[in-house]
C-alpha cells in the first residue's frame, strides 16, 4: 500500500496542467497536515511537474520530456528573468518554441511572430495586442506595465504577459543561457536512461525461500537479485555466494546482504561507474526517493553507456570540452611517450587572468587518460591526484604537457605529468587511477 506521501504525489500528478496548487488546498483534499502537504509539493517540484513562481504561486506544469529539454515553459521564463505575471496565468505551463526580439517596426515584428513564440518587447501596447492575437506570449522589458485590455486578452487567450525590470539584451542572454545549460544536462547520461526497468527485472521477496533463487537462476542464468518487501521497498541483495550451502527452505531474508548500496534514477552513469568500480559491485538496484525498486543497473550497462556517450556529438560545450578540444598531440615518440600542447583561452583563467586550479587538474587528468589509452583501451577513475606546484600562467600562453607512465597494471595506473610554458616548468602533478576495462 502506498504511503500518505506517495498518495499526495499521485494526487498532484493527476491534477490538470495549469491548475494552481496551495499547501492548504492539498492538506484539506488529502486530510493531512500542512507540513506533510508542503513536503510533497516540494518533491513534486523537484520531479519537474510543479513550478513555484514568486508573486504567482505554485502551479501544475507539464512534465518535461527528455527530447524536448531544450524548450522552456513560460513558468520557467518567469523564474529566469525574475518576472512578474501581469495576465494569462493559466498559460504558464505552456512551452515556448522560439523567442522573438521586438526591436523593429511593427509590421516586420509581426512577420516573425507566430503561435507558441515569446515576443520580447518594451512598452509597445499595439505589439502586445497583436502578439497575443497571433498566439504568442509577451515579455515586457524595462519594468513597464501593460494596458488593462491587454491583460484581459491574455487571460482570454491563456497566454502569459510577463514584465521584467531587465533590458532586452540581458533578458535574451539569460534565456539563451538557461537553454544552453539544459542542453549540457541533456548530454549527461543518467541511470534512468539505461536501467533495466522493473517489469523486466527479476527480484525476490523477503518471504521467498532459497528454492526460489534456484528457480530464477535456472530461468535467467543470473546470480544476483534485489530483495524487496511487500511494499516493493529494497531490503537487500542476494548472490550465489549467499546461497552456497544453504537449505532450500531457508528464508531469503536470513541470508541476504541487508541495506545494500543503491542508486537513484537521477544519478549520473559516470558517478555510478565510479561506485561500482570502487566497491567491486556487478549489479546495483535502482530506487526512487521512497526506496522503492525501479529496476537494476549492471556494470555492463554502465560501460556500454560510457562507450556510446564518447561517440555522441557534443551539443552544449562545457569547460572540460573546451580544454580537451584545445589539447593536441605534438609529439608521439614511442609507446608511453607523448607530448601535448594546449592554448590557455580566456575561459580557462581565474579572475586574475592566470590559469585556474580546476583547469590545471583537468589538463593533468586528460593527459593521463590519453597516455594510458596507449597501453590499454578503457576509461579511468581518478583515485588520487597530487599537485606538487602550479605557477601563474597568463591567458593566450601555449602549454607543453608531458605525461609519463610510472606504473601500469591490469586495474591501476600511475602517471607523472609535467607542464611547461616557454620551456619553463610551471606545473607538476602525479595521478593514481583505477582502470575500467571495456570487455
Amino acid at each position: 500500500m502506498a504511503t500518505k506521501h506517495e498518495q499526495i504525489l499521485q494526487y498532484i500528478d493527476g491534477l490538470p496542467i495549469g491548475e494552481k496548487i496551495s499547501v492548504r488546498q492539498i492538506a484539506k483534499a488529502m486530510t493531512v497536515s500542512e507540513g506533510t502537504a508542503y513536503r510533497a509539493i516540494k518533491e513534486a517540484e523537484n520531479k519537474g511537474y510543479v513550478s513555484t513562481i514568486e508573486r504567482v504561486g505554485t502551479i501544475r506544469i507539464e512534465r518535461k520530456k527528455k527530447e524536448n529539454i531544450e524548450k522552456l515553459t513560460f513558468a520557467e521564463v518567469v523564474n529566469i528573468v525574475d518576472g512578474q505575471v501581469l495576465g494569462g496565468r493559466t498559460g504558464l505551463h505552456k512551452t515556448l518554441n522560439k523567442f522573438v526580439i521586438g526591436a523593429m517596426k511593427l509590421e516586420a515584428m509581426m512577420r516573425y511572430t507566430e503561435a507558441g513564440n515569446l515576443l520580447i518587447v518594451g512598452n509597445r501596447t499595439q505589439a502586445h495586442e497583436l502578439a497575443l492575437k497571433e498566439g504568442a506570449a509577451v515579455l515586457i522589458t524595462g519594468g513597464f506595465d501593460c494596458e488593462e485590455h491587454v491583460k484581459k486578452l491574455a487571460d482570454t487567450m491563456e497566454l502569459p504577459v510577463i514584465s521584467t525590470s531587465y533590458d532586452t539584451f540581458t533578458v535574451a542572454t539569460m534565456i539563451n543561457r538557461a537553454i544552453y545549460d539544459q542542453l549540457i544536462k541533456k548530454e549527461i547520461i543518467l541511470v534512468e536512461d539505461i536501467l533495466t526497468p522493473l517489469d523486466e527485472t527479476y527480484y525476490l521477496k523477503t518471504s521467498d525461500k532459497v528454492s526460489k533463487w534456484h528457480e530464477l537462476n535456472q530461468k535467467t542464468t543470473h546470480s544476483r537479485y534485489p530483495v524487496v518487501d511487500q511494499n516493493m521497498k529494497i531490503q537487500g541483495m542476494v548472490t550465489s555466494k549467499d546461497i552456497l550451502g544453504q537449505e532450500l527452505e531457508t528464508s531469503i531474508d536470513k541470508i541476504m546482504t541487508k541495506n545494500p548500496m543503491a542508486v537513484n534514477g537521477k544519478t549520473s552513469v559516470a558517478s555510478t561507474a565510479h561506485t561500482m568500480v570502487w566497491e567491486g559491485i556487478e549489479v546495483l538496484p535502482v530506487t526512487d526517493d521512497s526506496n522503492r525498486l525501479e529496476g537494476i543497473i549492471s556494470r555492463q550497462d554502465v560501460l556500454k553507456a560510457l562507450q556510446m556517450n564518447q561517440r555522441q556529438p557534443q551539443v552544449g560545450e562545457t569547460i572540460d570540452d573546451i580544454i580537451t578540444n584545445q589539447m593536441a598531440l605534438v609529439q608521439g615518440k614511442a609507446k608511453g611517450e607523448e607530448v601535448y600542447s594546449c592554448e590557455v583561452t580566456p575561459q580557462m583563467t581565474n579572475h586574475l587572468g592566470t590559469i585556474s586550479y580546476g583547469v590545471f587538474t583537468t589538463i593533468v587528468s586528460e593527459a593521463a587518460n590519453r597516455i594510458l589509452r596507449s597501453y590499454k583501451k578503457g576509461d579511468l577513475v581518478v583515485e588520487n591526484m597530487t599537485i606538487y606546484f602550479l605557477k601563474p600562467v597568463q591567458m593566450e600562453s601555449t602549454l607543453e604537457i608531458i605525461p609519463k607512465v610510472l606504473e601500469v597494471g591490469r586495474k591501476f595506473g600511475k602517471v607523472d605529468v609535467e607542464v611547461f610554458n616557454e620551456s619553463v616548468l610551471v606545473g607538476k602533478a602525479m595521478m593514481m587511477c583505477q582502470l575500467i576495462d571495456r570487455n
